[in-house]
């Protein structure tokens, strides 16, 4: 892939811009921020227009908010003209939509959730029905460069949403939660956060390592009349792994209704 142009220098675009080992041009209404970012590397330089950015990049990713898209259509359609290939991550703006305010079906959507200026995003790729092969392969490209890409049809968004975009703050109020309780047993919530964080850490790697069932790995802690089955029966008992199942429920029915509210305005 040549130069990859992004429109948009905020948190994601920037993250993205940052992250990519490659020839990056970006382009942002407000210069000074499109420049600021790129004085932190050298392989990021600034258009000074969106028509620039287009002549000088086939491969554009649209980082802007999904209101600010709206009212860019028309430019980038007239600019795009000569097969750009794009990648959107503009939230709840389904690939119909995209293709038909761009005009063509080079479009591939990212869905990444707010790790990515750490590297170590998660991201749903979801390409356009008649995408080409050599975008899907250089989007996923991409998206692991800023952490790991999951391919998934675009209607598991919503779910993706659930199990990841909007889970992650599921997982810090667990964290909050376990932190808490140790302070409540007497460590001081920085260390007990620290502990518990680490902790987490450490579930992770081993379902990494061995590919086992959470359920197996979790049995194998619990020793009979235990200190861990105890724990284990106080969440069983506060219905927990049902209430992160309806969390989940909920975000992906809220992607829904907004999905298909944009779809709509889209039209």
């Amino acid at each position: 892939m040549d130069t990859i142009g992004i429109i948009g220098c905020g948190n994601m675009g920037g993250a993205i811009a940052g992250s990519l080992q490659m020839e990056v041009m970006v382009y942002d209404s407000d210069t000074q921020k499109a420049k600021q970012l790129a004085s932190s590397k050298e392989t990021i330089s600034v258009a000074e227009s969106l028509e620039a950015l287009l002549s000088e990049c086939q491969t554009i990713l649209i980082a802007v908010k999904p209101q600010i898209l709206s009212t860019l259509y028309p430019e980038l359609r007239a600019l795009g003209s000569d097969k750009k290939r794009w990648i959107s991550i503009a939230a709840g703006i389904p690939l119909s939509v995209l293709a038909e305010q761009l005009a063509t079906d080079e479009i591939v959507r990212f869905m990444p959730n707010i790790a990515a200026q750490y590297g170590a995003a998660v991201t749903a790729v979801a390409p356009a029905e008649g995408c080409s092969s050599s975008l899907r392969e250089d989007s996923l490209h991409v998206a692991s460069s800023f952490g790991s890409s999951f391919l998934l049809p675009e209607s598991q968004f919503s779910a993706f949403i659930g199990i990841s975009g909007s889970a992650i703050a599921y997982v810090f109020s667990f964290l909050h939660g376990l932190a808490m309780g140790g302070v409540a047993q007497g460590i001081a919530y920085p260390e007990a956060l620290k502990i518990a964080s680490d902790t987490m850490k450490s579930a992770t790697s081993l379902i990494d390592a061995t590919k086992a069932n959470p359920v197996d790995l979790a049995t194998r802690v619990c020793s009979a009349g235990g200190t861990t089955i105890e724990g284990m029966k106080a969440l069983a008992q506060g219905g927990f792994e049902g209430l992160v199942m309806r969390a989940v429920e909920a975000s992906s029915e809220k992607s829904k209704v907004l999905e298909a509210k944009a779809a709509n305005q889209g039209k």
